[in-house]
């Protein structure tokens, strides 16, 4: 096997995570059948096969290198990230991300991005995976293709240009090649192409529990007029991105683990980009039983601990520090009242809504229908500008604290709640929040043993502050 090598423990670990179909560890690996050279999420309900013929990977893409084909059935492109190689350097996490990307781009333009030679990023994907950045985005694209084609009925052309293969003779000769399939085969019989559409409807996946009562009161309590909208067993957003702009709503499916969503978008070559921030929006690639570990270390009570806790995003890091500037030392209701006045004034009306402001729109205003002092108006357009200057940046904000940090009107809360939120940074601890100063003195918290899931820390505490608000 290429890329990570798996020890025995891990083997095992795996071996009966299979045999019992846990979900739990879904995404976490892939289940290899010599036999029928398919590989199959751990939770597919197919025959189980014998283990003499099981291999194990920790990713899709490696599978695919080996030689195996995706399950038809279980369907590997919509089980949630593996986190097992997230213990690998900063600049390999990056590079993965960016080769991810759709619409794909060069390999140097990738290796430019980065700040390094094309042949050290070969080198560094090559040795940690098994496999070259081309590869890697290949494997990407055909399992994005994939997706489209047994989760909607565009027509294989408008699949072909999503997933970034320009044609359907293109994508159709990738499929061949990497495993013996056309396109009309993975889609199967059962479901017919349908017109062109400015939408789609796909699954995505989590690994269970998930606790969407907490994430849905969340958001509902932050949710823009106009441009969010939350029900009982939805959520939904106006999004303006680049060129693509459209709307995407997720319903919660919790029998079957993950969510419906549905995404209207005027640009089809946007689409990936879309799903994989509503991932992130959502948190569907969590580890519950890994954050769990991490907050009852922290000296959280079992018995208190929110069984399914997620992080909740906001869908830019630009709207997540202006949400976190205009929040500053007022409640989350008058916070919002604020952002919601930010929008209605300079976002983007479209059909679907209105979108949230650009970082320009915001950095020359003059803000005066902000009813709040003239230091924190100036403190927004300071973070706008910086937004602005960094449009075409790919490093993370969490390696440019410092730069944030040094403008005006920015402290370490507002940062620290820009990454927890904007960026999904899983270990950002709001120590200076004044509710999680007093859970923490009250339950004797100690934060550096949650590391590095203390973001996690921070909503467990707002949750038990909630809890016990409910109950007065």
């Amino acid at each position: 096997m290429t890329g990570d090598i798996l020890d025995n423990d891990l083997i095992a670990q795996y071996q009966q995570a299979r045999l019992s179909r846990d979900r739990r560890f879904d995404g976490t690996f892939f289940v290899a059948v010599k036999s029928t050279g398919i590989f199959c999420r751990p939770v597919c309900p197919a025959r189980l096969p014998a283990e003499k013929n099981v291999r194990y990977y920790h990713l899709a893409a490696q599978a695919m290198h080996a030689g195996f084909r995706p399950c038809l059935r279980c369907r590997p492109d919509s089980a949630p990230h593996s986190s097992a190689w997230k213990g690998v350097n900063t600049t390999v996490q990056r590079a993965t991300a960016l080769l991810s990307e759709l619409p794909v781009q060069p390999i140097s333009a990738v290796a430019e991005r980065l700040g390094i030679s094309p042949r050290y990023l070969h080198k560094l994907i090559t040795e940690k995976f098994g496999i070259s950045p081309r590869l890697w985005q290949q494997y990407h694209q055909l399992m994005f293709a994939k997706q489209l084609l047994q989760g909607t009925i565009l027509p294989v052309e408008q699949v072909a240009i999503s997933a970034g293969f320009g044609s359907a003779r293109r994508l159709q000769v990738a499929m061949k090649k990497y495993w013996g399939l056309t396109p009309s085969q993975v889609r199967g019989k059962k479901q017919a192409e349908g017109a062109l559409t400015p939408s789609f409807t796909v699954f995505l996946a989590y690994r269970p529990p998930y606790h969407w009562p907490f994430v849905r009161d969340f958001l509902a309590a932050r949710a823009l007029p106009g441009t969010e909208q939350v029900s009982d067993d939805s959520y939904q957003r106006v999004f303006c991105h680049g060129h693509w702009q459209g709307k995407v709503t997720a319903k919660h499916m919790p029998s079957a683990g993950g969510f419906s969503v549905t995404v209207y978008i005027n640009g089809l070559t946007g689409a990936k980009w879309i799903m994989d921030n509503l991932s992130r929006v959502l948190d569907l690639h969590a580890d519950p039983t890994l954050i769990n570990q991490a907050l009852i270390a922290a000296g959280i009570p079992a018995k208190d601990v929110c069984s399914g806790l997620r992080l909740p995003g906001v869908w830019s890091a630009f709207e997540a520090g202006c949400r976190a500037v205009l929040g500053q030392q007022v409640s989350v209701k008058a916070a919002i009242a604020l952002v919601t006045k930010l929008t209605d004034a300079l976002g983007k009306h479209t059909e679907h809504g209105i979108a949230f402001p650009e970082p320009g729109a915001v950095a020359n205003s003059a803000l005066v229908f902000l009813k709040m002092p003239e230091s924190r108006k100036h403190a927004l357009r300071n973070l706008a500008h910086y937004f602005v200057q960094r449009q075409d940046a790919t490093t993370p904000l969490s390696h440019q604290e410092a730069d944030i940090l040094a403008l005006k009107g920015i402290g370490p809360w507002t940062l620290d709640y820009l990454l927890m939120r904007g960026e999904s940074h899983p270990d950002r601890y709001l120590g200076g929040d004044l509710i999680i100063k007093k859970m923490a003195q009250q339950h004797g918290v100690n934060p550096h043993a949650a590391a590095p899931w203390r973001s996690y820390l921070t909503l467990q505490m707002w949750h038990m502050a909630n809890q016990q608000k409910d109950k007065r």
